[in-house]
């Protein structure tokens, strides 16, 4: 089954259905739980990609509280979106899983792993930045930006937030973001609400102003990834999170921006693949 016909399940946590989708149940070993970006859901990861990584594992995406079609509202900190998540794969009832996030996903993960490290096997950090990172109390600021800049030349405003601004990145861009709006409407999620995205923003602008963090709780093998030009989350926080995790790989996709993992999906998947079995 392809992602774009995957239709949500739902299960209820503290007391809330949230809503999330699963590919490939039950394959061998660990399932891959991956945790989206800002403003996202579900139907925002990249179906190209998904189909590939559902070829050898189980994977899990989800829309956490007050977000798509879950229920509750979103956290205002990082942590606690953290916890939801945690909670979230324990009443699933996994007692281990591999874990990839993506921009303010990745910051969630990181959170995630200090919760419970003992949880997650093989850490997956794309397009994000430690707590305290260069330029992630900017992140709102820099979305406002791109989505003015969106809005005036009649643009989705991840043409800008993800991709190169040249001619080739348009192009990309627009093969991708076509294929994510292909799902069809009965299998769609509700859009993301203002009230939900300006808490995601909150939550994002305050993990950015707290100390830096030295990332030493992070034992887990993991795989930082990222574009050499990425203007939303800037690329030096990859170099920088490489520095901080003893057991750490980095991927760096030249002329690709904060989206590099979907403007390079065939060989992301053979890179994570080859990672994923060690």
């Amino acid at each position: 089954m392809s992602y774009i016909t995957t239709k949500n399940q739902f299960i209820e946590v503290n007391k809330q259905q949230i809503a999330y989708r699963i590919l490939n149940e039950p394959a061998a070993g660990k399932p891959l739980v991956m945790l989206t970006h800002l403003a996202a859901t579900m139907d925002n990861w990249d179906p190209k990609l998904i189909d590939l990584l559902a070829q050898s594992r189980t994977i899990i995406v989800v829309d956490l509280p007050g977000v798509g079609e879950s229920q509750g509202k979103v956290a205002t900190s990082i942590e606690a979106m953290a916890k939801q998540a945690l909670d979230f794969i324990e009443s699933l009832g996994y007692g281990k899983i591999d874990l990839l996030g993506l921009s303010m996903g990745g910051m969630i993960a990181q959170e995630l792993v200090r919760l419970k490290s003992e949880l997650v096997d093989h850490l997956i950090l794309v397009g994000t930045a430690p707590r305290g990172g260069l330029e992630v109390d900017q992140v709102t600021k820099k979305t406002f930006k791109y989505m003015l800049k969106a809005m005036v030349t009649f643009q989705d405003p991840k043409r800008y937030i993800f991709y190169p601004h040249d001619k080739h990145g348009r192009k990309i861009a627009h093969t991708i973001l076509n294929k994510m709006k292909s799902r069809t409407k009965e299998n769609r999620d509700q859009p993301m609400k203002v009230t939900s995205f300006m808490r995601q923003l909150k939550a994002i602008n305050a993990w950015g102003k707290k100390f830096p963090d030295d990332l030493a709780f992070i034992k887990q093998q993991t795989l930082i990834v990222n574009g050499d030009k990425d203007m939303e989350v800037p690329t030096q926080n990859s170099y920088q999170m490489h520095e901080k995790i003893a057991n750490s790989q980095l991927i760096i996709y030249k002329h690709a921006g904060h989206g590099s993992i979907f403007q390079y999906a065939d060989e992301f998947v053979q890179t994570l693949n080859g990672f994923l079995e060690n």
